[in-house]
């Protein structure tokens, strides 16, 4: 069978050669995912609900064509593929944030047929983390939802060198703990709130000796 034909807005803009790379749907969220490290089809189908796997299957193709994503296999005795970013696909990063910023104010109730994962509130964090100028470090995130970590750079750093959250604790003994509540990282993400002001409310509860910890028990 041939490929499908590559679709194009044919407009000599920017912003419309964008869109005909990332513009399908569930394309930016198959890159959220993959902002974690390289992922298995399976752990990308279990985290992305509603997506269908014919669906995924096609977009991770294009992705790889577009030069997004590519595939590899793990060594054994895992043996199975994993799909990961290309330094084009992470330089989307600030991307997605500017986006779940502008989106944020779209939340509002969740409503009863609305999934959650706990790492989707990682890139609002990180975000948060940055504004905060809690400097680099590896950050642990404690919700209802789930733990989850992410890897704060400094707020002049605007692309991804390698995972910038990952799902559960910590693999090592992180910069700062944080424990809060979906509400807070709802209210961090429409900015009605800044980090180290939430950690003074008493709405973010933060432990922990290095340097983020302390820069934000100081705020």
């Amino acid at each position: 069978m041939s490929p499908r034909p590559r679709r194009s807005y044919d407009q000599y803009c920017s912003a419309a050669r964008a869109l005909d790379a990332v513009g399908d749907r569930w394309t930016l969220l198959i890159v959220r995912e993959l902002l974690a490290g390289p992922r298995r089809y399976t752990d990308l189908h279990a985290d992305l609900p509603g997506v269908s796997t014919d669906v995924l299957a096609s977009r991770l193709k294009d992705m790889e064509r577009e030069g997004l994503t590519t595939r590899r296999r793990l060594p054994r005795p895992g043996a199975a593929y994993v799909y990961e970013l290309t330094a084009r696909g992470r330089d989307l990063l600030p991307v997605l944030e500017a986006l779940g910023a502008w989106g944020a104010e779209e939340l509002g109730e969740r409503r009863p047929t609305d999934a959650v994962r706990a790492h989707w509130f990682a890139l609002p964090l990180l975000r948060a983390l940055r504004e905060a100028g809690t400097g680099e470090g590896l950050v642990e995130v404690r919700l209802e939802e789930g733990d989850f970590h992410l890897y704060a750079s400094a707020p002049e750093e605007g692309t991804a060198q390698g995972p910038v959250y990952g799902e559960g604790a910590a693999p090592g003994e992180p910069d700062a703990r944080l424990v809060l509540d979906a509400a807070t990282c709802v209210a961090l993400g429409r900015g009605e709130i800044g980090l180290r002001e939430a950690v003074r409310a008493g709405r973010v509860e933060v432990t922990g000796d290095g340097t983020a910890a302390k820069a934000l028990r100081e705020g």
